[in-house]
């Protein structure tokens, strides 16, 4: 018996053709085929690529930008783990030790903030959660350079109060810790708030 079907402009269907409104004899995509296609190629951005390329790409990246950070933190940090070791650090002050603790905990506190990406990918592969990821992992990024710049901060302190036991010493740090914050947080945050508008 023979079944009268409709397509989707209300005519009857003819034999093998799609109720929807596509063709398969003729390859043409049909209104859903063709809405997720539309819904795919909004999802790319100039680079051409989706948001697990893009992830992947911004990872990347990342993991170039903490190889370099994480080089200066480490000789750092080295640096002030052996200064307690040194004959002469008994003879600093109380405020000079206090100083050097300070910046030793700021540094390692830098250490587990550029070193919290590299955990957090791995306690979290597999789990296709890849862009939130990168967001987590980029804030950490950016927690361990306001962290190292304190640190840098304080470790110049600490050795100018040592070597120049005068007000110059403070001066000093001052005028570093501006240029290290205007190369690393004033210029790209300027040059980003041009890019938005």
């Amino acid at each position: 018996m023979d079944e009268r079907t409709t397509s989707g402009d209300g005519r009857p269907a003819r034999i093998g053709e799609d109720r929807t409104g596509g063709d398969p004899r003729r390859n043409e995509p049909n209104e859903r085929e063709r809405d997720q296609r539309d819904e795919g190629d909004q999802r790319r951005d100039e680079r051409n690529e989706n948001d697990l390329e893009r992830a992947d790409r911004r990872w990347n990246e990342l993991l170039q930008e903490l190889r370099v950070a994480q080089t200066g933190v480490q000789i750092l940090f080295g640096f002030l783990l052996a200064v307690v070791f040194q004959p002469r650090f008994a003879e600093l002050g109380e405020l000079d030790q206090a100083i050097y603790v300070t910046t030793v905990v700021l540094g390692a506190a830098t250490v587990g903030a550029l070193v919290g990406p590299v955990s957090f990918h791995r306690l979290v592969s597999g789990r296709r959660i890849k862009p939130e990821m990168v967001a987590w992992a980029s804030r950490l990024t950016i927690v361990g350079l306001v962290l190292l710049y304190c640190t840098m901060a304080s470790t110049f302190l600490l050795i100018l109060r040592v070597v120049l036991h005068d007000a110059l010493a403070l001066w000093l740090v001052v005028l570093m810790a501006l240029w290290f914050a205007l190369w690393w947080f004033v210029i790209p945050l300027w040059a980003r708030s041009r890019t938005s508008d």
